[in-house]
């Protein structure tokens, strides 16, 4: 396990020194939350636009609990990990470009979880709808990629949140489809 964590925080390393400075602007208005408001916005116009009324309200239902269930797991697991974040790992200092300051811990990636488990949630439910929907997995992949150019997440942190993440959306698209 020693070797592995020490993979990850070589590999984290070399990612976060790639991040060039003209793109620090782009990695943090890609990591702020609040700008990803219009994309779920898109989401649930798609549910009400391509699906009968109470799938539409159930998936948008079902949306919200996924992202809160999300979130809770995420926090739980990192307060019982407590993995430091590479931006306050002592043995970094000098390393790492950090471009934006977390207090709480690191393992895994609340982002990344989210993100894909909200993206892979709208896919299953609106894959036979519409075409294009696929492309949209590129804001997860995105998102957390950002969180290792601002210094806060290890590679292993996104990778474990976007498994999780897509854990959770084909269980609550199950769930969802045996209510329907």
């Amino acid at each position: 396990m020693d070797q592995i964590l020490d993979w990850d925080k070589e590999l984290f390393l070399y990612l976060n020194r790639l991040s060039i400075g003209n793109w620090d602007h782009f990695w943090l208005f890609v990591t702020k939350i609040e700008n990803w408001i219009p994309l779920y916005i898109l989401f649930f116009f798609l549910f009400w636009k391509k699906l009968p009324r109470k799938k539409a309200l159930l998936a948008t239902l079902f949306t919200f609990i996924l992202m809160g269930l999300t979130l809770g797991l995420t926090n739980l697991v990192k307060n019982s990990v407590a993995r430091i974040r590479p931006s306050n790992e002592p043995d970094f200092n000098g390393l790492v470009k950090v471009l934006q300051e977390n207090p709480d811990f690191s393992f895994f990636s609340g982002h990344s979880a989210v993100s894909f488990a909200v993206s892979v949630f709208v896919i299953l439910i609106l894959k036979s709808h519409t075409k294009w929907i696929w492309g949209i997995l590129i804001w997860p992949f995105l998102f957390a990629l950002s969180r290792i150019f601002v210094g806060v997440h290890y590679p292993s942190d996104l990778l474990v949140g976007a498994i999780i993440g897509i854990l959770l959306a084909v269980i609550s698209r199950k769930l969802l489809r045996s209510i329907i």
